[in-house]
């Protein structure tokens, strides 16, 4: 099976997003790719400021059943193709407008699944609600699981979507460099080595397939890292982008893999829960 994982930069644009990703979806057809992943935010971009985010530049909301979405779907034919996007909920209890920061798996016969970002960091809580499941869900390239950028740094959030039966998570980022300690160069950045470390560590501790996306370029103050990439199960890189906009592409016989990662050692069976609660003692 061919997987592959984009890095690229999409802003508020849609019109120009989509025909961005007609071209990516139309290479990785060419390569013959089963999955295709495309990072965060791919429908409107991502926000321009973490701490303060601007309430007039934000990004456009979509419905799921939005004619931009169906032109993914279309787009997507007999290909699996996750992507990035704000999602209109509706009216909460109240009045308010509900906004998640969301993805989508589809193909040309519709949506396979979904998610809702969990972990927000800094402002984006003042933009979106958050999600509260992580859910693993089958597709013609096997059962799959989807987080969004920071909810790879909690590790519960793929070892959810591993014990729901995940052998492939995709997960979607707009993950930028560091907004409080900027290196001059991004391969020094501290957040550029967090974003390696954590696409490594979620595929060995859970001896999966990790595919990785993320935006490029700049939005507003914030410098997206790129990185693009798919892990194999023991955490190893089979394939990688760098800071600028490119197509991973990895040949993976997914289930081999799997079953030869836990042939020893099966770390989803060899947990020990009752271990691992934390009693809370003498009051607060």
């Amino acid at each position: 099976m061919r997987l592959a994982s984009v890095a690229a930069h999409f802003g508020r644009d849609i019109d120009r997003s989509l025909q961005k990703m007609a071209g990516i979806v139309a290479d990785a057809r060419a390569a013959a790719v089963d999955l295709l992943v495309f990072p965060d935010a791919t429908l409107g971009g991502y926000l321009s400021d973490l701490r303060h985010p601007d309430a007039h530049a934000l990004p456009p909301a979509l419905r799921e059943d939005s004619f931009e979405v169906g032109r993914v779907i279309a787009m997507a034919g007999d290909m699996v193709v996750c992507f990035g996007y704000t999602e209109d909920a509706g009216t909460g209890l109240d009045g308010e407008q509900v906004h998640y920061n969301a993805a989508l798996c589809v193909t040309g016969d519709g949506v396979l699944g979904r998610h809702r970002k969990v972990h927000q960091p800094a402002g984006e809580a003042l933009v979106y609600r958050a999600g509260d499941v992580f859910a693993a869900f089958d597709t013609p390239v096997g059962r799959l699981g989807m987080l969004i950028d920071y909810d790879k740094t909690f590790p519960e959030s793929a070892r959810s979507l591993a014990l729901d039966g995940a052998h492939v998570v995709a997960c979607l980022s707009a993950w930028p460099a560091s907004v409080t300690d900027r290196a001059s160069r991004l391969p020094q950045d501290r957040q550029s080595r967090l974003f390696d470390l954590y696409d490594s560590a979620r595929a060995a501790e859970n001896q999966i397939v990790w595919i990785s996306s993320n935006q490029t370029g700049v939005m507003g103050g914030l410098r997206f890292l790129g990185q693009a990439k798919v892990v194999g199960p023991g955490g190893d890189v089979l394939a990688r982008t760098w800071s600028k906009g490119a197509l991973a592409v990895a040949e993976v016989d997914v289930e081999a893999e799997i079953t030869r990662s836990r042939r020893l050692l099966h770390h989803l069976d060899e947990r020990a829960p009752a271990s691992y609660v934390v009693e809370m003692r003498g009051g607060s």
